[in-house]
């Protein structure tokens, strides 16, 4: 028998403090209702606020210049006979009118096609089995990064592929799929491309900035810059982290608990000869796509030019002119004729039909997300017509001010304080659509934009994406990695996926800092780094 060490029991100590932290941290998120109840309650309870502190009296005084000066901003009841009217009468356009819900429907349809071909599945292989293998974990993390364009694909297709790719080199399979689940979550927020999230997040961002701004716009591009830079320091990273923390600290494989069946996995087949030539056709369909826009944008008379900022001396592809306005349409024509292109050589895509059995797949997916965003949307409703979202902002944005806290530290908090409540609302657009309305504006109104806003925004949600057990995959995640190793646990996977969370939050903070208050450069195409509220 062999005796336990005093090392043996202090990683024994660690490790029930490690779990009984884990079990606090289920039971708490557990507490939380579905989101779709939350926001349901939320907003009732917007209701209950404004007929409270439209009785009290509350108020602020307006920071705008648009309004008089001493103009004050009152807190609206909604719980009287007008606030009644005015929510009955407006369930259907506060729906409707909710902004990230026609852009997610819309580009959903082009990733659809793409998805149902089998396009998005094949170039993710592609990337990854042809490395070679002294960067085949710098692959797979940039790999995992990129399948964030297609939403859920990254977590059913690349993170299982992580750990069979490792298995067949002799390396640990669990290395391999922390690896590409880092890139695939913890990297949610990096990308060369835009991709659904994109627009979703932009126009919360866009309804929260609407508070202090009325015309302000938010495009899906908004974040585009910093996010492509991005991709390639979470790829460092991830890559690092896998090779000398993750690695070494799971040690050599043992086999002997894994499920027997661990190597028929369907997915670590490599792409067929087919498959690459629909590549090349799906390659030329995305040349034709950029060869179109070029056409609309390059030439003088282009109809995507912005005549005015033309005009007036300035850029011809102005945020505000039609083609950033038009991005989301882009994004749906991107992966339409990519994905048939490519499903046309395969043979997924043989006519019109199958182009629809695409589309419909894709939005039969996104049922629950409609019911969601029914009921976020009333919410977002009631705080803007109480008025107290901009209360809550003003309240704030001089509580802050009158402590000094409106350098870069205020977004260090900002970001922590998004990873927590990550931990229990796993959503980002659900998340989002609760803290903009309040950050936003308060965040504006001390001098920043709604983009530099969001992006801090993102680095929190995506860095603890890999710790939360309340994350929609997390389950499925934990079910690949048991088929390595029976005895694999909820805390098994938090601890190895540790690492890659705190140097994500260092590494991606810092560039933030010194994107936004070192170099100052836009976070994204006409995205500006700061904002002043008219008159001050």
């Amino acid at each position: 028998m062999n005796t336990p060490t005093s090392a043996d029991s202090a990683n024994s100590s660690s490790r029930n403090l490690f779990t009984r932290f884990l079990d606090t941290v289920e039971w708490l998120g557990n507490l939380l209702p579905h989101p779709v109840t939350l926001f349901a309650f939320l907003a009732f309870g917007m209701v209950l606020l404004s007929g409270l502190f439209g009785w009290l009296g509350i108020s602020v005084e307006d920071p705008r210049s648009t309004a008089a000066a001493g103009a004050t901003i009152e807190a609206v009841s909604l719980m009287n006979a007008e606030g009644v009217r005015r929510i009955l009468g407006g369930l259907v356009s506060n729906f409707v009118n909710f902004a990230p819900l026609g852009v997610v429907l819309v580009a959903m349809l082009g990733v659809g096609v793409a998805e149902k071909s089998g396009m998005l599945s094949a170039l993710v292989r592609s990337i990854v089995l042809n490395a070679p293998k002294h960067v085949v974990t710098v692959a797979l993390v940039f790999a995992g990064v990129l399948s964030n364009t297609a939403s859920e694909m990254g977590y059913v297709v690349l993170v299982p592929l992580g750990g069979a790719i490792f298995l067949a080199l002799g390396r640990h399979p669990l290395a391999g799929m922390a690896a590409a689940f880092a890139g695939v979550s913890g990297g949610y927020s990096a990308n060369l491309l835009l991709g659904t999230i994109d627009p979703l997040l932009a126009g919360i961002t866009q309804e929260a900035a609407q508070l202090i701004d009325p015309d302000y716009e938010v495009f899906a591009t908004a974040s585009w810059f910093f996010m492509i830079v991005s991709t390639f320091l979470i790829t460092t990273i991830g890559s690092l982290v896998t090779i000398y923390i993750v690695e070494p600290k799971l040690g050599q494989y043992d086999d002997s608990n894994a499920d027997p069946h661990v190597l028929d996995d369907s997915q670590m087949s490599p792409i067929t000869a087919q498959e690459k030539k629909g590549l090349k056709m799906a390659g030329l369909g995305m040349l034709g796509v950029l060869a179109l826009i070029a056409m609309l944008v390059v030439p003088e008379n282009g109809v995507l030019r912005d005549p005015e900022a033309v005009a007036a001396g300035g850029d011809f592809l102005s945020t505000s002119g039609p083609f950033f306005s038009s991005i989301v349409a882009w994004i749906f024509i991107f992966f339409l004729v990519t994905g048939f292109a490519y499903g046309k050589v395969v043979g997924t895509m043989k006519n019109d039909r199958d182009v629809i059995d695409g589309m419909a797949s894709a939005i039969s997916t996104l049922g629950l997300y409609v019911v969601l965003v029914f009921f976020a949307a009333q919410f977002v409703a009631f705080f803007g017509w109480s008025n107290l979202g901009l209360i809550t902002a003003v309240t704030g944005a001089d509580f802050l001010q009158s402590i000094g806290l409106t350098g870069p530290l205020v977004f260090i908090l900002f970001i922590i304080m998004c990873g927590i409540v990550n931990l229990s609302l796993g959503s980002a657009s659900a998340q989002w659509a609760v803290t903009a309305p309040i950050f936003v504006p308060m965040l504006m109104i001390i001098g920043y934009s709604p983009e530099v806003i969001q992006t801090a925004y993102r680095i929190g949600d995506s860095t603890t994406n890999i710790i939360t057990p309340m994350m929609s995959y997390f389950g499925l995640i934990l079910a690949w990695a048991t088929r390595y190793d029976k005895q694999f646990g909820i805390g098994t996977l938090i601890a190895t996926m540790l690492p890659y969370s705190i140097c994500y939050f260092i590494g991606w903070s810092l560039l933030f800092l010194l994107w936004v208050f070192g170099l100052d450069l836009p976070v994204g195409p006409g995205s500006p780094t700061f904002y002043s509220v008219a008159g001050q």
